[in-house]
């Protein structure tokens, strides 16, 4: 992995880390997922426009085929991760998502994209995935899995989430860096498609969408940014770099979201997290070496 590849996906994980705190913070739900969607079409287009203006390009049906798909996908995810916040905590939904989706995504990439990822890449992600454990989990406690528990609703929406992340990283890898469609072009158009889907669904509850944008207008706004922001630069990294390395290597983002949960939340941090940061640090030393 280059260092450009490294400072795009370091980015990158920052900006996905603080999204998600937002979007916990503020309860989620379908109305503030719809708002943010709606706002990131309205900011990004400019530059989506201006790139396929500039770049005289003209998209095929494969390609718009692509871009639907990459809509669908995110709309999915972005409705399991907001019902798993409802369920349970950051703590617990964040990193089981990011940590079994590169797991997911490395098993995909090496079996339908033929990549070869090394072993020294193999065992980083393994590292990166054993610390997001560690420090969700204490392995000197008992946890309930039990689905009717809503801890065990949480795990299981976390879990789905997590194969959500592992099938769009893939797909939308394919996307640029085969069909070559621009990644703010893509970005956007998944912005769009999800704003689309879910309006039919989100007229029925204006109510709710403006009590959203009175209560939490800075917060929609920061995610309406900060999100597309955040996956346009991993897109760019996967234009150059396998996907087996760029997806393990963005779940770095646990480790900003542990320290923002420490300075801005107050939340107590043992030997356990310390450990479990060190790990993934670790796991992206070796992956970011490769």
């Amino acid at each position: 992995m280059t260092t450009y590849a490294l400072l795009l996906i370091l980015g990158a994980a920052l900006l996905h880390a603080s999204w998600n705190f937002l979007l916990k913070r503020t309860g989620g739900g379908a109305s503030f997922v719809w708002l943010s969607s709606f706002i990131t079409t309205l900011v990004y287009a400019p530059l989506a426009i201006g790139i396929l203006w500039y770049q005289h390009i003209s998209l095929n049906h494969l390609q718009l085929a692509f871009m639907l798909g990459t809509a669908v996908l995110h709309t999915i995810y972005f409705l399991l991760l907001a019902r798993g916040y409802r369920y349970g905590d950051l703590s617990l939904v964040y990193p089981l998502a990011r940590g079994s989706g590169p797991l997911l995504t490395i098993l995909i990439a090496v079996l339908l994209l033929r990549e070869q990822p090394s072993l020294a890449a193999l065992i980083g992600a393994g590292l990166l995935a054993i610390g997001v454990l560690l420090l969700t989990f204490d392995p000197r406690k008992k946890i309930n899995f039990s689905i009717a528990t809503s801890g065990g609703v949480a795990i299981a929406y976390a879990l789905l989430t997590g194969a959500t992340i592992a099938s769009y990283t893939v797909w939308d890898k394919y996307a640029v860096a085969t069909l070559l469609i621009p990644p703010i072009v893509l970005d956007w158009s998944s912005n769009l498609g999800r704003t689309a889907m879910m309006s039919p669904f989100i007229v029925r509850d204006l109510s709710g969408v403006k009590k959203v944008w009175r209560d939490y207008r800075k917060e929609v706004i920061a995610v309406a940014v900060f999100g597309p922001m955040s996956y346009i630069l991993a897109l760019t990294a996967m234009v150059f770099t396998p996907v087996s390395y760029v997806a393990p290597a963005r779940e770095i983002s646990i480790l900003f979201a542990a320290l923002m949960g420490t300075h801005i939340l107050k939340e107590k941090q043992g030997k356990r997290r310390l450990i479990a940061a060190a790990i993934m640090v670790t796991g992206l030393v070796m992956l970011a070496t490769n």
